[in-house]
């Protein structure tokens, strides 16, 4: 009896569990650290790297009782197979669409061939993220190429931005991505979400196939929309000609879509061929989800995994802001194999609040210097954390960003300051699309400007203008150029430069924080 590889791996898997029921003794396997987070990122066609913002969405919760006892964090099951093949071998034994050969195919065939390093570095990315697609694509019996498209959507680079908004490894556009229930807020962008969106997408793709009949017009109808594929067939038909996907007139982006899926799988069967080496991804899971019961600090996840932040960031590239949020009321994270149990112990014995963010909304009637002279930052380091330009105006019960004071009021509190970087948190959510703040703000006076709106439309003071741009009266002339501040100008004498740290008092309590109690789910790991 002949069994085919994804039989052979379910069948050992079974064996395994059965192994594990009996009592059998499972000896541990450690994956190797390969860190592929720091290359550089070069992405086909318009893409760019880039974060989404989408609009502001409901508060949640940020004061965290870090001495609460009893907590549970839960890791999802891995089952890790050692298997004598590889996943590039997995993948070609389940090629199941018909091979295209036409010039667009050799076209694009040249031109990988002739880019070794940008094909090594897209190689490179796969590796994080490509048994858990040929997983998912098998698991709906769809044919194994599916799961090299993101090679040609966003060369795996799940922060790849176009200029159509389409965003992440799957290239969803904003509204395609609601449609399949990917979320996009001012906290996350699902549509990055390495497994939300490889969800969708072979949802959306089956959708397709159901329509159009076939796996090649499938894929054209993901690239260039259902009724772009859908007009061209009835044009032929009415036409009496050819409905295949050869023979329809379609735009020059989506005839060259499916001959550069075949170049790719031509170059994955036979490397060689193409002057091309294509280093072996071993046939396990790299990544496992891991549940916390409380939101934290995304910089401080990767500590307690004790893996870099670029690692962490390349599994959770959704988050927006630099705190991890609560999705379908989870705090989930995505975790390489071999940090998950370090990251669960870690975040066990660790006694600190984690966070040092919270949300605060906005009152009606509240200025941008008020809430950061409350928090002691000033205005241009609060509006850059959140993603707000000058111009921008600030909504009612907007949430905001701010430095979090951990309060507890228990009988032995002690106080203690615990430093904040103000920077590092710009940082993390300065996006390419914001202007990034000068040295120098300036507003050029025009008709109708008077001191007292120009202070207004910047959330400052007529006075702090009129002292920054040492004017005797109120008046102003059109074309006057009036300076805002620089990015160091403190609406109150406590807020400091951007590049120093804030210093905001938070109470501890003096009490012996008691263990938290971990209930994590088996790590089966099968050999």
């Amino acid at each position: 009896m002949h069994l085919s590889t994804t039989q052979n791996l379910r069948l050992a898997t079974c064996l395994s569990i059965l192994k594990l029921c009996c009592g059998l003794a499972v000896s541990p396997h450690v994956m190797a650290d390969t860190n592929v987070s720091g290359v550089e990122i070069e992405v086909i066609s318009e893409t760019v790297d880039s974060d989404l913002v989408g609009d502001p969405v409901q508060d949640f919760l940020s004061d965290i009782d870090t001495n609460e006892a009893e907590q549970s964090y839960q890791q999802d099951t891995i089952v890790d197979i050692d298997s004598d093949i590889d996943l590039w071998s997995r993948i070609k034994t389940g090629y199941a669409i018909p091979n295209l050969k036409s010039q667009y195919t050799t076209n694009h065939e040249t031109w990988y061939a002739s880019r070794p390093d940008y094909m090594r570095r897209m190689l490179e990315r796969s590796q994080k993220y490509l048994f858990h697609i040929v997983e998912e694509v098998e698991k709906r019996g769809m044919p194994t190429e599916i799961a090299l498209l993101p090679m040609i959507e966003s060369a795996f680079n799940p922060q790849a931005y176009s200029r159509s908004a389409a965003s992440g490894i799957w290239q969803f556009i904003p509204s395609t991505g609601k449609s399949f229930g990917l979320q996009q807020n001012w906290w996350v962008d699902n549509r990055r979400d390495v497994t939300a969106a490889t969800n969708a997408a072979l949802t959306y793709l089956q959708k397709l196939h159901g329509m159009f009949g076939t796996w090649d017009l499938a894929l054209a109808a993901y690239n260039a929309g259902e009724g772009t594929v859908q007009r061209a067939i009835n044009k032929n038909r009415s036409k009496g000609l050819p409905t295949d996907y050869e023979s329809l007139s379609l735009p020059p982006e989506t005839r060259n879509y499916v001959p550069k899926l075949q170049a790719i799988k031509n170059i994955v069967t036979d490397p060689e061929r193409f002057g091309l080496k294509i280093n072996s991804i071993p046939n396990r899971p790299y990544f496992t989800r891991v549940t916390t019961p409380k939101q934290i600090d995304a910089k401080l996840a990767a500590e307690l995994a004790e893996i870099s932040f670029e690692e962490f960031s390349s599994l959770n590239p959704s988050y927006n802001r630099p705190v991890i949020t609560a999705t379908n009321d989870k705090y989930q994270l995505l975790l390489p194999v071999w940090a998950a149990e370090r990251f669960v112990t870690n975040l066990a014995n660790y006694d600190k609040p984690l966070t040092n963010w919270q949300t605060y909304n906005a009152k009606r009637g509240e200025r941008m210097d008020n809430i950061a002279q409350k928090f002691g930052i000033n205005v241009a380091q609060l509006r850059s954390v959140n993603g707000l330009t000058s111009a921008k105006k600030m909504r009612v019960a907007q949430p905001m960003l701010v430095p979090a004071i951990h309060d507890d009021n228990t009988d032995n509190d002690i106080n203690n300051e615990e430093s904040i970087d103000v920077a590092e948190l710009e940082k993390n959510n300065l996006h390419e699309s914001e202007p990034k703040l000068s040295s120098s703000l300036i507003h050029k006076v025009k008709r109708g400007d008077t001191l007292h709106a120009i202070a207004d439309k910047y959330d400052t003071d007529s006075k702090i203008l009129m002292k920054i741009n040492r004017l005797k009266s109120s008046k102003l002339k059109v074309g006057q150029t009036i300076k805002l501040g620089t990015t160091n100008v403190s609406v109150n004498k406590s807020s400091r430069s951007s590049t120093k740290k804030v210093s905001v008092k938070q109470r501890v309590k003096s009490k012996k924080t008691k263990s938290r109690n971990i209930k994590a789910r088996s790590i089966v790991r099968i050999r």
